[in-house]
């Protein structure tokens, strides 16, 4: 069987949310038979939709429609904006009709991450506003059990819904290792999702 490849899209603007994508990631990759592809998606502004290189300077290159095509599985994550995803994020997931015409992700686990300047700022809608469009294009959603006992220990990020980070007002407060375990575990759980459905698909 070949891998199962789980796709990684996050945008960050000060680096928190492109470290939970990284743990995300490596949970992924903790799992024989899986393998992670990360990828970010250009900032936008109100002026103009593309404010970015068409490749980017450092990291990651950006998505594009057929890493969706070709993926087993796909997770996003951005940073809170007022309670929902970021415009970049949206701009992203916006630009999906043509996936979502096709079915390309039908049937596929998925689940989503944020990262947020407070405590309460909005992490758990967040999160639940990037499920809302994955539910579209009939993706299974994948969040985190309270077997998971960080979920019950932290005093900063992570939701059932799926992985988060306190950043602090200034960005710059740093990722728990609750937070990490965390996001690895989300990276794992769908990642042995998309073994077991690939598996029931082709028994």
């Amino acid at each position: 069987m070949t891998h199962s490849e789980i796709l990684v899209v996050y945008y960050s603007r000060h680096g928190s949310t492109l470290e939970l994508a990284r743990a995300v990631a490596d949970g992924v990759d903790s799992v024989p038979g899986c393998q992670s592809r990360l990828r970010t998606v250009p900032a936008v502004s109100a002026n103009h939709e593309a404010t970015e290189p068409p490749v980017p300077d450092t990291g990651p290159p950006y998505a594009e429609p057929n890493d969706l095509k070709e993926c087993n599985g796909l997770i996003i994550g951005s940073p809170t904006r007022f309670g929902n995803m970021a415009a970049a994020m949206k701009y992203f997931v916006d630009g999906t009709l043509n996936s979502w015409i096709a079915g390309d992700l039908v049937g596929k686990p998925a689940a989503v991450f944020t990262s947020t300047g407070s405590l309460h700022g909005g992490q758990e809608s967040t999160l639940l506003s990037m499920m809302l469009p994955l539910l579209h294009h009939g993706m299974l959603l994948v969040g985190l059990p309270y077997s998971e006992t960080d979920l019950s220990a932290t005093r900063s990020g992570g939701t059932p819904y799926g992985a988060s980070h306190w950043a602090g007002s200034d960005g710059k407060q740093p990722v728990s290792p609750e937070e990490l375990r965390l996001a690895h575990a989300l990276g794992r759980r769908v990642a042995t999702t998309s073994l077991s459905l690939r598996g029931r698909a082709t028994a």
